[in-house]
């Protein structure tokens, strides 16, 4: 069995009350569940940069393939230094759960996170149910909110009225009138 890494890294410090306050502030602001999911967006920003440092040698056209990728994503991007002043934020606003606020699909954050985890977004007519996909630009403009659609229900023939027909309790219940009132 393999096993799978984590996609972040917890911080050194982990009572430095600035950045406690910076997580707190972004948890409320994106919607998310806890303070991993600002990791995660953090390691994203680094890795992103990591490659920036690393395509900075090189030629144009190698880069060139790092830039498409990140504006495929709706970041704006046209140099190496560009990467290098990503922000935690620029990764949170691409999240499914911004982006369907964004579009008005529903009123805040948690509304939206709330609509993608019950699986009523739709993107390109297929249920995506994770709030932390990263959305394309070329995907932004078929996301959907699914629609519940009423199942018609087939024509029943008509049976018999209660009234026509008594049950076996309301046949014993009459008898039982009828004896009564012929012993009275």
């Amino acid at each position: 069995m393999i096993r799978k890494k984590k996609k972040y890294k917890r911080p050194l410090q982990p009572f430095e009350k600035s950045r406690i306050e910076e997580e707190n502030v972004l948890k409320k602001n994106y919607a998310l569940k806890n303070k991993a999911e600002v990791w995660k967006a953090k390691a994203k920003v680094d890795y992103f940069r990591g490659r920036a440092k690393e395509l900075a040698k090189k030629p144009i056209e190698e880069q060139e393939v790092l830039f498409r990728k990140l504006k495929s994503l709706g970041l704006e991007i046209e140099t190496i230094t560009d990467i290098l002043d990503l922000k935690v934020e620029d990764i949170l606003k691409r999240r499914l759960a911004t982006v369907v606020v964004k579009k008005k699909l529903a009123n805040t954050v948690s509304h939206a996170r709330q609509l993608v985890v019950h699986k009523k977004i739709l993107i390109n007519g297929k249920v995506v149910s994770s709030p932390s996909y990263l959305v394309p630009v070329a995907q932004e403009s078929v996301i959907s909110v699914k629609t519940k659609q009423k199942k018609s229900k087939p024509a029943k023939q008509e049976a018999p009225s209660q009234e026509e027909k008594p049950t076996e309790p309301d046949k014993e219940k009459e008898e039982e009138v009828k004896q009564e009132g012929e012993e009275q």
